[in-house]
């Protein structure tokens, strides 16, 4: 074998204490306990926790940057454990809704990302669908599109007519379909409301973007997945109800899913706005007292899965007397991991099993590419994080992603990434990123996906 990890061993049936796993040409080749396989080179990390590496279904690499973002931003995933990014299409300064701008993504992962990289596609105005089918076989993992728009050119809103046009064409496959699930018209309306007002301080955009137009787009879009028979996905459910209602539409034969960002899981508006303000600006926003009905929603089934939705905007975008002129989204693709496990731990879960499950193997199964990513399993690739436990001061000064700023600055996580493998080589001992840009490759899409079997994970 060429590599042998020790450690306390998390794989889908149970924690193998003392456990290993075996290594060879970059995948799993045996995962025991007891007796062990010679190899030669042997990582003994005691009773740290190891891993799937994490797959982080929701990162925005290049929305200030460009596509040489994706550099930083996956420096810091390898930092933060995180092997497997999925990127947004609404990159900068142009959406990916054809097949060259794929391809010029392609490229850019493999000069610049340490870490590997899946890929959403999309549609706009301009494309129609008239691309679908050859980013289905470039191998995007999903599409995405948003009911809300923040640019007219690279995050534009669409239409009813063409959501639908989409997802009927979506429906015979099973490429999901995401949205950014915020009715435009009451939000805009609730805006204006604030503005005139003179409200425009953080209390101010969890009142003007309410549970309402979450809702109401969410149902708009679930109703339109039923009717077509597509797979219908918003990527960020903010509240308890959000997960109720998706649900609602699966209990009807309806592939509904809905996904959690773990920001909402930590931080509440009211408690912490007034430290915060817009630093912890996001859109769908975080509301007060929603963290318990979201622990409720997960530990019914309710959650497809937790991603960090992490943005590459700078904190000089944050810097503005109105929180409706700042920019929405916060770093979190370092901060995911450990962000996560803290949280689950402190609600008394089994907070390794849970975070293997949510932050990879559902992911993995989500996006189609469960043969190779997701699991501590042999035949996949030796993607892999050793988690130590301990009481850690998050700096956001230390953070990787080039930003250098955090939400999460000066809070404790109970866990820290002591080391990281991509495909069975050390990328991150703790201390250092030891792999360079362009080592990660390129993930497309190769399995069925969530709705493969009978019903849901």
């Amino acid at each position: 074998m060429d590599r042998l990890i020790v450690g306390r061993v998390v794989t889908p049936d149970a924690v193998l204490d003392k456990g290993w796993i075996a290594i060879e040409d970059g995948r799993i080749a045996r995962v025991g306990s007891g007796p062990r396989p010679s190899a030669s080179e042997v990582d003994d990390f005691g009773g740290a926790l190891v891993l799937p590496g994490v797959i982080d279904g929701q990162t925005h690499a290049t929305s200030y940057r460009g596509l040489a973002g994706i550099k930083e931003t996956t420096a810091a995933a390898i930092a933060g454990g995180v092997t497997t990014l999925v990127d947004m299409p609404y990159d900068n300064p142009d959406p990916l809704d054809r097949p060259d701008r794929l391809q010029a993504k392609r490229e850019a992962i493999a000069a610049h990302s340490h870490a590997d990289m899946a890929l959403y596609g999309t549609v706009t105005a301009e494309t129609d669908l008239g691309h679908v089918a050859a980013l289905i076989e470039g191998g995007v993992v999903a599409f995405k599109i948003s009911s809300f728009q923040s640019s007219p050119t690279r995050f534009p809103r669409i239409p009813a007519d063409l959501m639908l046009d989409l997802l009927e064409a979506l429906g015979p496959t099973d490429i999901p379909l995401g949205l950014h699930n915020e009715d435009q018209e009451i939000v805009l309306a609730r805006v204006a409301r604030a503005r005139a007002a003179g409200v425009d301080g953080i209390e101010a955009h969890a009142m003007s973007r309410p549970e309402a137009a979450e809702l109401a787009a969410t149902a708009a879009f679930h109703a339109l997945g039923k009717a077509s028979g597509a797979h219908t996905h918003p990527v960020h459910l903010t509240t308890e109800e959000g997960f109720a209602l998706t649900r609602s539409f699966a209990s009807r034969g309806a592939r509904a899913t809905g996904e959690l960002c773990v920001h909402y899981l930590w931080f509440d508006a009211a408690r912490d706005g007034p430290r915060l303000g817009a630093r912890m600006k996001v859109n769908p926003p975080i509301r007060p007292d929603a963290i318990k009905g979201l622990w409720r929603a997960i530990e019914r089934g309710e959650v497809a899965f937790v991603s960090s939705d992490h943005s590459s905007w700078p904190i000089d975008n944050k810097l503005t007397g109105s929180i409706f002129d700042a920019g929405a989204g916060v770093p979190g693709v370092e901060t995911l991991l450990p962000a996560f496990f803290t949280a689950a731990k402190r609600r008394g879960q089994d907070a390794a099993r849970l975070t293997a499950r949510l932050l990879s193997d559902h992911p993995a199964r989500f996006f189609g590419i469960d043969d190779r990513k997701g699991a501590l399993m042999p035949g996949r690739d030796a993607d892999i994080v050793v988690l130590e436990e301990g009481k850690f001061d998050w700096d956001e000064t230390s953070s990787h992603d080039g930003l250098r700023w955090s939400p999460y600055h000066g809070l404790t996580f109970d866990a820290r990434v002591a080391a990281t493998y991509l495909r069975g080589k050390a990328a991150w001992d703790g201390a250092t990123i030891l792999n360079q840009g362009g080592g990660g490759a390129y993930v497309p899409r190769a399995t069925n996906g969530w709705f493969a079997s009978k019903g849901t994970p």
